[in-house]
């Protein structure tokens, strides 16, 4: 497994990735809806280099070493350059669930933070019962640091949620 820059030419497999989660990823992620289309995966595809190039969104895709199957989407956002941190966010497609795929890929991209853009501090927030999502980040070694009260709007609705951080230390090992 590895990540790689998202670019629009993954809208399609980026597609058929959402299509196959819509059931498992909507609860929690409100981009993630019944009605996705192919024309938002195009779109969010397509938008990713100027994201990249203005420091706003770091987008990756997770890929499959050996076959290049699409896996999923890990990425940096919501960028507090004063602090030096950011936010983590991940999704792994339904079929490639419980292997370890998003840990990973979640470490990776953390590490890209810490090596590439500087960051001290990554922050993972999880809504209270996104169990898979909260063992995500225990698995990448994350320190959960506490319940933020009402913090995520998911489908209009507010939602508390579990801080998880990996600081520069935690990922030199």
């Amino acid at each position: 497994m590895s990540i790689r820059r998202l670019r629009s030419e993954d809208a399609q497999v980026l597609y058929e990735a959402v299509r196959e989660s819509v059931e498992s990823v909507s609860e929690w992620m409100s981009w993630c809806h019944p009605r996705y289309s192919f024309a938002d995966s195009q779109a969010f595809a397509q938008s990713r280099d100027a994201e990249w190039d203005k420091g706003d969104h770091y987008s990756f895709a997770i890929v499959d070493a050996a076959s290049k199957q699409f896996l999923g989407v890990v990425g940096l956002n919501h960028f507090n350059r004063l602090h030096k941190f950011a936010n983590l966010g991940y999704w792994v497609r339904k079929s490639q669930t419980g292997r370890g795929v998003a840990s990973l890929a979640a470490r990776l991209a953390a590490r890209f933070g810490v090596e590439e853009l500087g960051l001290h501090r990554v922050e993972i927030v999880v809504a209270v019962g996104n169990l898979p999502s909260q063992r995500v980040a225990e698995k990448t070694r994350a320190r959960r640091e506490g319940i933020l009260r009402q913090r995520l709007c998911i489908h209009e609705v507010m939602h508390d949620a579990v801080m998880f951080s990996l600081v520069a230390e935690d990922l030199k090992a």
